[in-house]
């Protein structure tokens, strides 16, 4: 087993390709990282890590038993960090059967190979299996409470269906065959390099183009929002400190209700781009039908990562949100080119 190297699945996703960016720049740690580069996938957001020595990337699915065998034993990683899926929930809506194979019957899958290998390294006690995963396992809250490592799941959603029964497959490998895993649940992130679908830079894209910014219902859901930075380094803190068969909860302390936080970009975007012809932006928002089955509000109880692993966060929402209207409108050519030929702003998750 080789101690520094990892295996990061999905590493060019999101929330992946900023853990992979933080390990290159501020760890010693070789990265393995295995994407199947889906539309949300994108090797552009690895730029500026991909001549390092210590990162090699496969193209692959998950799914693939024989690919992902090969690779464990190939690099021998000291662990597996799991953050390929498919996450966004109003593409559930449309098609669920996407997020079913990938994030159900490819964790199986991970699962089954990293069992496989751990045995084969005489159960090296250090080996870890960490799953990366979502509040929305949780369901909805009411107007009060924070949802912790202990809220009984209720999910809403195609996405977070398959989610949570990704967590529930994860502790059975635990408990059952002794897998050395970590859990950890996020809220919601943002940042740059998110692909365009979600909802800050989807509002910051069609507020440029002087479109309309939809809001779902009344758009008072409630959000907890998290700095995808900020994530990356508790992931790694719960690489490096969690305890084997836990759950860490992973929150930004930063509860907005959706218009608001609409409202925040628009007046960044009125600022950053003075002589917009489509100055204030926020007359570009536009009420539209609410998502089906919409969770009405998540909020993160994060106690027990500040209190166990020494982790807090650095950006507030406002610092945050300012860094990444910003990162938006230097990099539109970075927008553009993973815009290309895969989404277009169109309303998704209306399927009934």
């Amino acid at each position: 087993m080789k101690e520094n190297c990892l295996l990061i699945t999905g590493g060019a996703g999101f929330i992946g390709s900023a853990l992979i960016r933080h390990l290159i720049t501020k760890t010693e740690y070789r990265v393995v990282n295995l994407d199947k580069l889906t539309y949300a996938g994108n090797l552009e957001s690895l730029s500026s890590v991909d001549n390092s020595d210590r990162y090699t990337f496969v193209k692959g699915d998950i799914c693939d038993k024989l690919l992902v065998s090969g690779l464990l034993k190939q690099f021998r990683p000291a662990a597996v960090l799991h953050l390929a899926a498919e996450s966004h929930v109003d593409r559930s809506i449309d098609g669920p059967s996407d997020f079913i194979q990938t994030n159900i019957l490819g964790t199986f899958n991970l699962l089954e190979c990293a069992l496989e290998y751990w045995k084969s390294e005489n159960k090296n006690p250090n080996f870890r299996f960490q799953h990366i995963s979502t509040d929305e396992v949780y369901g909805s809250l009411g107007e009060t409470g924070l949802f912790t490592e202990t809220t009984p799941y209720d999910p809403s959603s195609p996405y977070s269906a398959s989610k949570a029964s990704s967590d529930h497959l994860v502790r059975a490998w635990e408990r059952t065959y002794g897998l050395p895993v970590l859990v950890t649940n996020c809220s919601n992130n943002y940042g740059p390099f998110h692909f365009p679908e979600k909802l800050i830079p989807l509002v910051i894209q069609n507020a440029l183009q002087g479109k309309q910014l939809p809001v779902y219902g009344d758009g008072k859901q409630i959000r907890d929002w998290l700095y995808v930075d900020d994530h990356a380094k508790a992931l790694l803190a719960v690489l490096e400190k969690g305890k084997v068969g836990q759950t860490y909860n992973v929150g930004g302390d930063s509860e907005r209700q959706n218009i608001d936080v609409i409202k925040t970009i628009c007046s960044y975007l009125d600022e950053y781009r003075p002589d917009s012809e489509f100055k204030p932006h926020s007359q570009l928002i536009t009420y539209v039908a609410d998502r089906p089955g919409h969770d009405r509000r998540y909020a993160i109880d994060c106690t027990k990562i500040k209190k166990e692993l020494g982790w807090k966060q650095e950006e507030s929402f406002e610092t945050g949100i300012g860094k990444t209207v910003k990162w938006y409108l230097n990099n539109q050519g970075w927008v553009k080119q993973v815009l290309s030929n895969k989404y277009s702003g169109e309303r998704l998750g209306l399927k009934k």
